[in-house]
């Protein structure tokens, strides 16, 4: 049987069989790979950076702002997240006096509470999405109560454990936690665009008025979602002075950021949004 024939190892990478060099027109290759028909690609003008483009989003974090810092807070945020369901299912059976399924609980909230804020984001508002999106540098005042709402926890349970045993009371806290994501991520999703993480104060192209869907019972409810929220954690914890410590603060933050908000709101959308505020309620407590 005939085997085809291979070229010695004595023939030059560029000639035919024979031997005889192959001239090759290196121009007309380029002129073919980069012609007009053919999308050009971007050239790479310095380090991967997410850079909002709209509504006046400026990086602020301390985290850099590159999606490496993007893997690297959502892998931490997953194990935060991960380690609190453990807590919550198993802790019982580790033996330690603070291994409570509550904590465990209010954990994994906390994570998955930062990590679907730059998730939603991500996935409807992308010009605006950056590492601040986590809203893991929220002020002092935020990581403050965390703080305290952990110790009141601790401290309690450590000394007096009879305070934390009224199940009732965290189911009705976990139930009012889950409603309070779901009304904050689906503003957040409904409104897309419109929605941003820092109050506006000059209208966009891309601005309008969102009276649909969530907004029809919610004026604010990105602020009544994570208002509820946050009351649940206390709830779920019987955290009662912190109870009353969020519900204080909370109600103060959000009266004085609706106020200026909705005045840049007329100045936006004029009487539509004035009839719009007659008609739909915040939902939140003696701020109507």
């Amino acid at each position: 049987m005939a085997t085809p024939s291979t070229p010695s190892s004595s023939t030059p990478p560029n000639s035919n069989g024979n031997g005889t060099p192959i001239q090759v027109d290196r121009s007309s290759i380029r002129a073919e790979v980069t012609g007009p028909d053919l999308p050009s690609l971007p050239a790479k003008t310095g380090p991967l950076e997410m850079k909002p483009v709209s509504g006046g989003v400026v990086h602020s974090s301390r985290i850099p702002n590159s999606p490496l810092s993007v893997a690297a807070v959502s892998f931490i945020l997953g194990t935060v997240f991960s380690f609190g369901l453990v807590l919550c299912f198993f802790g019982g059976s580790w033996g330690f006096w603070w291994s409570q399924y509550q904590l465990g609980i209010y954990i994994s909230s906390w994570a998955a509470f930062h990590w679907g804020e730059f998730a939603v984001t991500a996935g409807w508002n992308r010009e605006k999405v950056s590492v601040d999106s986590f809203l893991l540098e929220n002020g002092s005042m935020y990581h403050l109560a965390h703080t305290s709402a952990l110790l009141e926890y601790l401290i309690t349970l450590y000394f007096k454990p009879s305070l934390k045993s009224f199940p009732y009371v965290s189911a009705v806290g976990l139930i009012i936690l889950i409603l309070g994501q779901i009304i904050r991520s689906t503003a957040m999703i409904h409104a897309a665009t419109s929605f941003s993480h820092q109050v506006a104060f000059k209208k966009l192209e891309s601005h309008t008025l969102v009276t649909s869907g969530i907004y029809a019972w919610f004026r604010h409810p990105s602020y009544a979602g994570f208002f509820y929220w946050a009351l649940g954690t206390q709830l779920l914890l019987q955290n009662t002075a912190n109870f009353v410590f969020f519900s204080i603060v909370l109600w103060r933050f959000f009266y004085h950021r609706i106020r200026p908000e909705e005045g840049a709101l007329i100045n936006f959308f004029g009487q539509s949004y004035v009839d719009y505020r007659k008609r739909v309620g915040t939902k939140i407590p003696f701020i109507p």
